[in-house]
């Protein structure tokens, strides 16, 4: 693989939203000028519609206010800020956190995950990565030359209570030689939560191949009413094979901050921070002080942003079961859906295009979480509620225009 093709595969440059961004009339599209309907960006939540936690301002103030202090922390994040976190995620995992050795603050989630993949991924690894899932796990694995042995998800046909992994396909990839798998829960795009019978199977086989797992919870607190939640480090799976990567991007509407933990395997953690040291020095020092916020809302605010999502999740997924056709599993966690479209006269790829265009709807081709997934789209419904249907209306109406 020469240097240049290593990069191309990255992709960033058409990464999700980034084509607008971009754009020499990006302002002009942004305001939706001579679009019907205000602009929603379903590649990316809406941080706007959704207020931050509170306090989140102030104690980043705080640690400005603090000076060098908070600004040069150790490059795995402030011990003291470490410790607070790392006793809110042990009750909130049901498993103990080593804060000293089995922690580390990163510059958002995507930092941990490039980290805890750099770290146990090398030329020719065997790596095992479910299809659909985060369209980084492929990117990432690609880049450090890694071999990625795909698992299907069958969330279309598996009942309500359980994500639909192809168990007996992980085994196969473990057989096969892999020594690492990856994978997100709550599953982005679809939403899906795995299952306990699931993830005691998981951790069953890793122990048994002696592989280790890297999970993505970035969205487990934000579960929608009657879905359990099973976290893999409080199964029976060794606590050295097994790194959480999770954050107060999303749910918490604190992406600007960028931050993010990885907590688990001592060792892992150690060379994430070794690497960590020359990659970024660490998480930005000011903003790692937010991160007292996390845990310690008001009273009633999680239950009230949940309810919150639930109601557009609801509102859209009425919108997309009114279309002939389209499919729709329900989320049970998340902001994200990940409906599968009817056949069209165009590629479901041009049919991505016109939405932007004509529509003002920007959305995430599905092919970017599965090779199989060519019909499907990504929304981050985390928007405003009004805006957020009346796209999908857009939306309904050009799958009309185009329907085949």
């Amino acid at each position: 693989m020469t240097i240049q093709s290593k990069f191309a595969k990255l992709g960033t440059d058409n990464a999700p939203g980034q084509e607008v961004r971009q754009g020499q009339d990006a302002a002009s599209f942004m305001k939706g000028d001579k679009l019907p309907g205000r602009v929603v960006d379903f590649s990316h939540g809406d941080v706007d519609a959704h207020e931050p936690t509170p306090g989140a301002f102030d104690a980043f103030s705080a640690g400005v206010g603090l000076g060098g202090a908070q600004a040069y922390t150790e490059y795995r994040g402030d011990m003291g800020i470490r410790d607070q976190v790392g006793a809110r995620l042990a009750a909130f995992t049901g498993a103990p956190v080593d804060a000293q050795d089995g922690l580390i603050v990163t510059p958002g989630t995507q930092g941990a995950l490039f980290l805890a993949v750099a770290s146990t991924v090398t030329r020719g690894d065997k790596v095992a990565i479910v299809q659909p899932d985060y369209f980084a796990n492929r990117k990432l694995v690609e880049f450090f030359e890694g071999e990625m042995l795909p698992v299907q998800l069958g969330y279309r046909q598996a009942g309500e209570d359980r994500a639909g992994l192809d168990l007996d396909g992980l085994e196969a990839a473990f057989r096969a030689g892999a020594k690492v798998f990856l994978f997100s829960n709550p599953n982005n795009p679809a939403g899906v939560v795995y299952s306990q019978d699931e993830i005691a199977r998981i951790a069953a086989l890793a122990a048994q191949y002696g592989a280790v797992v890297i999970v993505d919870q970035l969205y487990s607190r934000l579960l929608y009413s009657g879905v359990g939640y099973t976290h893999l480090r409080a199964a029976d799976i060794d606590p050295e094979n097994v790194v959480t990567i999770m954050g107060p991007s999303k749910t918490e509407s604190l992406s600007g901050y960028r931050l993010g933990v990885a907590f688990g395997s001592k060792e892992i953690v150690a060379r994430m921070e070794k690497l960590q040291a020359i990659v970024s020095l660490r998480a930005a020092g000011y903003c790692q002080a937010v991160l007292r916020t996390w845990f310690d809302e008001p009273e009633g605010w999680m239950e009230d942003r949940i309810a919150q999502h639930q109601a557009i999740r609801d509102d859209l997924l009425a919108l997309f079961r009114g279309i002939e056709g389209c499919f729709a599993r329900t989320p049970q966690a998340g902001s994200y859906l990940f409906p599968s479209l009817p056949a069209l006269t165009i590629p479901h790829a041009d049919f991505t295009r016109a939405l932007r265009v004509q529509a003002g709807v920007i959305v995430t081709p599905g092919t970017e979480f599965s090779p199989h997934a060519g019909d499907s789209i990504r929304l981050n419904f985390s928007q405003d509620r009004a805006a957020a249907g009346a796209a999908v209306e857009r939306l309904a109406a050009l799958v009309e225009r185009y329907r085949a």
